[in-house]
């Protein structure tokens, strides 16, 4: 204990010096709507296979530990007239599904015209009057074509007015006027990535860096034009050589209430030296190069000129996994055959999969790396190793975001946390106390 509070202690001081050498740098543009933002997000797609809905929000108590909810994800995407407009990427998900008493939020069957995950939404508001939630746009497969869109004053004006209509205005195809009015409360621009690559075939232009600020600017002016207070976020890498080539951090932020901070996917099995996926330091023991840490990617921001109230670091709420790990250094930074059996995807499990191998008898054991700030799961029985975010690691982020000043955490995703809301939990007590 006292080791991990020197440690602590280190990067707060780090981090300490950077926020108050950047404190002079923060724009005046929107007031944060709370002091310290806990996002989360809600995957569309979570209401199949993993038969996660908008009522386990509420059921699992993260809807009173939430500031923002964002809704992954809106398309960007050419309408029938070749315009780069909003659509919804999934319509009988977002406002078709019937729900009944028992599957609803309130315990109320919807009668229509909104139906699906947005009317469940707008039924969340209403016991949560607090909660904002935001529409993410894009993601990691539905970026390919931002860059189009946000290339010329006509293509930025059209995509923002197509999805204010759409997701603010409610105006839902095959749907009278307005039926799906009072759901969003903003956008979240997800771009993966401006400048740089992302998705494999997505539209990439030099110019991406300067048109992003342009894109946030219009949206912000549309939304200011419609008087409600409406949000602007935006989701952020950490690698250094894509903020670089696509964002002007000094200026964005003037258009943006904050920016959520890639904390997670540092790295993963497209390797395969196991290591930490979302670790807080940069040990000198990593072999990795480069080196990645939550705590380098928040200090590139800060001296590019971010404010430190309008960071909000993002999280996970899964694990990463390798297998074929021998047992030197208890699995840590050592070769592998490949990634490790998932759920959903190889080398992935949700944090509510991993949670029971923390208990006696699985045969794996939690290690804490204090250099990086990091845990790990290790069975050299089978040779697995998954990287690890569990309550103690997140309270541990949200109290050192709380220390030194910055907006909060984000995670991704809702449905990864147990039953009863165990992640998000840590996450609030670190944050508020």
């Amino acid at each position: 204990m006292v080791r991990t509070r020197i440690a602590l202690a280190g990067l707060v001081v780090l981090l300490g010096v950077i926020v108050t050498g950047s404190a002079a740098q923060a724009q005046a543009g929107h007031e944060l709507t709370r002091s310290r933002q806990v996002v989360g997000y809600f995957i569309q797609w979570g209401i199949y296979g993993r038969s996660y809905f908008v009522k386990n929000v509420e059921t699992s108590g993260s809807a009173d530990r939430l500031t923002a909810l964002n809704y992954a994800f809106g398309n960007v995407a050419p309408d029938a007239n070749g315009d780069v407009v909003c659509q919804s990427a999934d319509p009988w998900a977002d406002y078709q599904r019937p729900t009944d008493a028992a599957g609803s939020v309130d315990g109320q069957a919807p009668s229509g015209p909104l139906y699906g995950n947005f009317q469940q939404l707008k039924a969340l508001k209403g016991l949560h009057p607090k909660l904002k939630v935001l529409m993410s746009l894009g993601g990691f497969t539905l970026s390919k074509y931002f860059s189009d869109a946000a290339l010329t004053d006509a293509s930025r004006k059209k995509l923002v007015s197509s999805c204010i209509d759409l997701f603010i205005k409610g105006n839902l195809p095959g749907t009278p006027a307005g039926t799906g009015a009072g759901v969003f409360d903003g956008f979240d621009l997800d771009w993966e990535w401006p400048g740089s690559e992302g998705n494999a075939g997505n539209i990439i232009r030099p110019e991406d860096r300067q048109n992003f600020t342009k894109l946030a600017a219009e949206f912000r002016k549309q939304l200011d034009a419609l008087g409600h207070g409406y949000l602007l976020t935006a989701f952020l890498p950490a690698a250094p050589a894509k903020i670089d080539a696509g964002f002007e951090v000094g200026k964005i932020f003037k258009y943006l209430d904050w920016g959520t901070v890639q904390g997670y996917d540092l790295h993963g099995t497209w390797e395969s030296t196991t290591n930490h996926q979302s670790n807080l330091f940069t040990s000198a023991l990593d072999p990795s190069s480069p080196r990645f840490s939550v705590a380098d990617t928040v200090a590139a921001y800060l001296r590019r000129g971010a404010p430190a109230r309008q960071l909000v670091v993002g999280v996970p709420f899964y694990s990463r996994g390798w297998a074929g790990v021998g047992s030197t250094n208890h699995g840590l930074y050592q070769p592998s055959t490949g990634a490790a059996a998932g759920t959903w995807e190889a080398g992935v499990e949700d944090y509510k999969a991993i949670a029971p191998l923390l208990a006696g008898g699985s045969g794996f054991t939690r290690y804490n790396d204090l250099r990086s700030g990091a845990s790990w799961l290790y069975n050299p029985t089978t040779g697995i190793f998954w990287t690890l975010d569990d309550p103690a690691v997140l309270r541990a982020k949200a109290l050192l975001a709380r220390a030194t000043g910055l907006g909060g955490l984000m995670f991704w995703e809702l449905s990864g946390d147990t039953p009863d809301g165990r992640l998000i939990a840590a996450i609030d007590k670190g944050l508020n106390g």
